[in-house]
C-alpha cells in the first residue's frame, strides 16, 4: 500500500464527511470506495461506489462517522487529496482537490497525473 505513517492518505472537509456519513446511514452502506480509471477528455476520471464490504488492500479513511476506501490502483493517485463537497444553485456534489493532478478538462470531470506518478 501507498502511504506514509501517521498521515491519511485522504482527508475530507466537515461537509463531505457528513454528505458521506449522511448517505452511509441512510442507504446502510459501510463507506464510500473512490478510485480512478481511464476516461475523459484528459485521460483519467474518478469513481465513487457505495459499498457493502471493505476490501482488504482497501486503505481506509474514517472521519466523522464517514468511512472513505480507496482503491489500491488509486492510492498513489490520491494521495494528499481533500474531498470536499459543495452545493450551489445549478450542481451539488463531491470535488476532489488533488495535488497530484497536472491538468483538467473543461468540464471538471475529467483529469491528468503526471506523467512520472502514472508510470509507477
Amino acid at each position: 500500500m501507498f502511504s506514509i505513517p501517521g498521515k491519511q492518505a485522504v482527508t475530507m472537509t466537515e461537509k463531505a464527511a457528513a454528505q458521506i456519513a449522511r448517505l452511509m446511514g441512510k442507504q446502510g452502506h459501510k463507506g464510500l470506495r473512490i478510485g480512478v480509471k481511464k476516461g475523459g477528455c484528459a485521460g483519467m476520471e474518478y469513481t465513487m461506489e457505495y459499498v457493502d464490504d471493505v476490501d482488504p488492500l482497501d486503505e481506509v479513511v474514517e472521519q466523522d462517522g464517514a468511512r472513505v476506501m480507496i482503491a489500491p490502483m488509486a492510492q498513489m493517485f490520491l494521495f494528499g487529496t481533500q474531498i470536499d463537497f459543495e452545493v450551489g444553485l445549478l450542481e451539488s456534489g463531491f470535488k476532489f482537490n488533488n495535488p497530484n493532478v497536472t491538468e483538467a478538462c473543461g468540464c471538471g470531470e475529467s483529469i491528468k497525473f503526471d506523467e512520472d506518478l502514472a508510470a509507477k
